[in-house]
């Protein structure tokens, strides 16, 4: 048995499908938040500052030493602003399609990854991630059901109506891999807790003034709203204390990629509480995806 495999034991392993049920839940709460009048903006704003006050807080009473240079500065303010663009993308496909299919999209950021990692740094992709990239492809055209088949519309019809939430979720997956990668290779050193507070703090940041431009926060107008609104900042911030709080403790570090289960989690999440529902077909497309990067993640290197 592998020292990696040790490490998980059965707690730590529960732990990580909680963190991965709590960030599908986040987003399906998401939806009642939006179906409410709630706009993106808003759901960001509230989401970002409280999880920055709960790792400010966990960073201040675990008296965790702060010592950042000039270049972190620099990249720890491009990377939030990365984050903010990310998470506005997200919620925007999740606002436009059924959230699981939002997340599957969202969920090709490893080929994201490699690619910025090879344009920025000249990291030649491993042979895992290129043979990964048509399984994934063929996973996502089949969830997606580019040709209209499933939902019977016709290609042209269905991409009408999938179209730009496709193509927000393609824009927070290469935001997101861009930002990654920037923290791999510009972030040594720093205390993750401290990474994610900053990353918080500026999404926040940079949302309220958005927010503030267009005239304002816009905040739901019954209570499903509020609950969704309430549930999406409670479970993502949640989600992230226990990420940077109890996972080191239990030492699965490398293991992580059992996470990338969100999508089914929302999936069922969403057929059970919003109607949602998809295809046999894309349900094996699903299937690829979330198997290709777990795969991905949990592979020997």
């Amino acid at each position: 048995m592998t020292e990696q495999s040790k490490s998980l034991s059965s707690t730590a392993f529960a732990t990580l499908l909680l963190i991965a049920f709590m960030m599908g839940a986040n987003h399906v709460a998401a939806r009642f938040a939006f179906n409410d009048g709630v706009d993106v903006v808003t759901a960001v704003t509230f989401r970002s500052v409280l999880t920055a006050i709960v790792v400010g807080l966990i960073l201040w009473q675990q008296k965790v030493q702060i010592q950042v240079t000039a270049h972190h500065k620099k990249y720890m303010l491009i990377i939030g602003a990365l984050i903010a663009v990310q998470s506005v993308c997200l919620y925007s496909s999740v606002a436009r399609l059924p959230v699981a299919l939002a997340l599957l999209a969202f969920n090709t950021y490893p080929l994201s990854t490699a690619f910025w990692a090879r344009v920025l740094y000249g990291h030649q992709p491993e042979k895992a991630v290129l043979w990964s990239m048509p399984i994934l492809l063929l996973g996502l055209a089949l969830a997606l059901d580019v040709m209209g088949a499933a939902s019977g519309l016709g290609a042209a019809e269905h991409w009408s109506q999938i179209g730009s939430g496709v193509a927000f979720a393609l824009a927070a997956s290469a935001t997101f891999g861009l930002a990654l990668v920037y923290t791999q290779h510009e972030t040594t050193g720093l205390d993750g807790r401290l990474r994610t507070f900053s990353s918080m703090s500026i999404v926040g940041v940079f949302a309220i003034v958005v927010a503030m431009s267009q005239g304002g926060f816009h905040l739901p107008q019954a209570p499903a709203g509020w609950w969704g609104l309430g549930m999406l900042s409670f479970l993502y911030g949640t989600a992230f204390t226990i990420l940077f709080t109890v996972l080191p403790k239990l030492g699965v570090v490398g293991n992580s990629a059992i996470m990338n289960v969100e999508p089914i989690f929302a999936l069922v999440l969403a057929w059970a509480l919003l109607g949602q529902s998809i295809a046999p077909i894309q349900l094996m497309g699903a299937a690829l995806v979330v198997g290709t990067v777990m795969w991905l993640g949990l592979r020997k290197r």
